[in-house]
């Protein structure tokens, strides 16, 4: 994005998408133990994988410490992201729970957790606090996992551009590169709007005012 002349004009937007809809606020099983058993491997590849993610994230600095992760389910914690974007922060709100989990090592399934992450990007502490007592966009975390089967998302991440290409998984910088290019190239090929009326058809235009009838 950083390199992509015309970054100005993208916009990113989060969707939800739970690795495990069905995990327990606070597992009895460690972080290590859990991905064993649900990708079939044994503890030590698991370790060496995760180590390997963590040495490829300080390239681009980030720090994860997958050791420290308290595994969790996350509905709420993607619920409140929605709620965050209905106040015109739901970026801001995704990036914060993503560095408690990952980084921080802090229980992204408790709600005074997720309402003090949403407090250091300007949310309001009472008011998410009640809306997390809610059930309120359940329905649309659903919506969007039920979305992602329908266009084969099996895993993350899972980037979509203009609901036309897809790339999945890690990829180099120049895969995303090239396909903001081309979409950015398709889309100066065609036209932001086109006239569909007829040659002296009748219309009709509205301004502050009042709304008219003319003849073209």
């Amino acid at each position: 994005m950083e390199k992509f002349p015309h970054k100005n004009n993208v916009t990113v937007q989060y969707k939800s998408y739970e690795l495990d809809a069905y995990a327990e606020v606070t597992p009895t099983k460690g972080y290590y133990e859990l991905l064993s058993n649900k990708l079939g491997v044994s503890m030590e590849e698991v370790k060496q994988d995760t180590a390997h993610i963590s040495k490829e994230a300080t390239k681009v600095g980030l720090t994860y410490h997958f050791d420290a992760i308290q595994p969790t389910n996350t509905l709420d914690a993607h619920r409140l992201a929605i709620y965050a974007t209905k106040q015109h922060k739901g970026n801001e709100m995704t990036e914060r729970i993503l560095k408690a989990h990952f980084t921080d090592s802090e229980h992204i399934g408790e709600h005074h957790i997720l309402a003090k992450l949403a407090a250091e990007i300007g949310l309001n502490v009472d008011a998410v606090l009640e809306f997390l007592q809610t059930k309120k966009y359940t329905r649309a975390v659903r919506e969007d996992q039920e979305l992602a089967v329908q266009i084969g998302v099996e895993g993350v991440p899972f980037y979509v551009f203009n609901e036309k290409y897809a790339v999945s998984g890690a990829q180099p910088p120049d895969v995303f590169a090239e396909v903001l290019a081309k979409v950015w190239e398709e889309e100066m090929e065609q036209p932001h709007l086109q006239s569909l009326n007829s040659q002296q058809s009748e219309t009709t235009y509205c301004t502050d005012e009042d709304c008219k009838g003319n003849k073209d």
